[in-house]
């Protein structure tokens, strides 16, 4: 089984594919060694999210992050199929529907419309974004049905932009 390690949340610290884990609260942040990570805010996976994949992160700014308090972290898998989405302009899949397979860097220039009010994920992991050009708060989604905003952590409809999850270690 690979390993990938998150360094200096604790010396020596690794985590293993699959797991999670809720053990820190100001981590001092330099860099991620292997694989893709979601950072929560708040505990039980909460609050804002940040997406993480290997590279340096010197400080939470990097990883627009609003503050540098992190309580619950999730490991993503690596997903090596196709990428599917369905977005809904209202909520419960109703209203004008669009297909999705790839990356879009700003939804109003593409579709004239900011809001989503629901989704549905056939295939692959995607990050909604609150603003243009991958910017502001951020929303992991996985394969199900989001018959609303609120089920994927927002408190607003707007996505401003949206990708696939794909960088590999």
């Amino acid at each position: 089984m690979q390993t990938a390690a998150i360094q200096d949340i604790y010396k020596g610290c690794h985590f293993s594919p699959f797991n999670s884990t809720e053990t820190f609260i100001h981590p001092k942040w330099e860099r991620v060694e292997g694989g893709n990570w979601i950072l929560y805010e708040h505990p039980s996976y909460r609050g804002h999210q940040y997406y993480l994949w290997q590279g340096e992160y010197p400080d939470f700014q990097r990883w627009m992050g609003f503050n540098d308090s992190i309580r619950s972290c999730r490991f993503l898998p690596n997903y090596h199929g196709q990428y599917k989405m369905r977005i809904y302009e209202r909520g419960d899949f109703q209203g004008q529907m669009m297909e999705f397979f790839d990356d879009c860097p700003n939804t109003y220039d593409r579709f004239r419309f900011h809001d989503i009010h629901s989704c549905n994920v056939f295939d692959g992991h995607w990050m909604f974004y609150e603003e243009p050009n991958y910017r502001g708060r951020q929303y992991y989604l996985r394969s199900g049905e989001y018959r609303s905003y609120n089920d994927w952590g927002s408190s607003s409809p707007r996505i401003g932009s949206f990708r696939r999850v794909h960088h590999m270690f």
